[in-house]
């Protein structure tokens, strides 16, 4: 079993967020939800993300890590898109992270002061043609990462949907998002 700190997007805690979440549950990893956008859901992702620029993207980053305050230091951080950040951010630099799954999105290693660390395995999921994941320089982040770290794997599905793993938001892709969780699971087993 492991323990999973699950960031969402910029729609915000979507009821899709809550069942990928619960899907984690039933197969026996315990998991937390925190909600960066204090009770607020965005109907669109630009609302979303005007919402995340007017809080800031840093104390996004700091609900984020006070999120993680109070839990065991052997965590699996999971980011969805714009949870990345924080995501990320925890699995860099919160000593005794377990591993990190980062969806939607990845940053590069220096972002969060330099390589990434060793004995932390990473998991990067995206859209080969999503707007976002590919266009915007994150599958190059991903791909740098796997190159330089020592358990890194990016696994593309074709398509050019951003948020494709949100079973509430039209974006979802069934198929892709079915084999991401898989995916996901396989992780979790081998790191819990």
């Amino acid at each position: 079993m492991a323990e999973v700190l699950v960031f969402h997007h910029g729609h915000g805690l979507t009821a899709g967020v809550r069942e990928f979440a619960e899907g984690l549950r039933r197969a026996g990893h315990r998991v937390h939800v925190p909600d960066l956008f204090e009770g607020r859901v965005f109907g669109g992702l630009d609302e979303g993300i005007g919402y995340a620029e007017g809080v800031g993207f840093g104390t996004l980053v700091e609900r984020g890590t006070a999120a993680a305050e109070g839990l065991p230091a052997g965590l699996v951080h999971l980011g969805i898109s714009l949870g990345v950040l924080p995501a990320q951010k925890l699995a860099q630099t919160r000593p005794g992270a377990r591993g990190a799954l980062l969806l939607e999105a990845c940053l590069p290693a220096t972002e969060f002061g330099g390589a990434w660390p060793r004995g932390v395995p990473v998991q990067v999921h995206g859209m080969d043609a999503d707007p976002f994941f590919a266009g915007e320089g994150d599958v190059d982040a991903a791909r740098a990462l796997v190159r330089t770290a020592a358990d890194a794997e990016l696994f593309l599905y074709p398509g050019d949907r951003h948020l494709f793993t949100d079973s509430s938001l039209p974006s979802y892709d069934e198929r892709a998002a079915a084999l991401v969780t898989r995916r996901v699971l396989d992780f979790l087993d081998r790191v819990g």
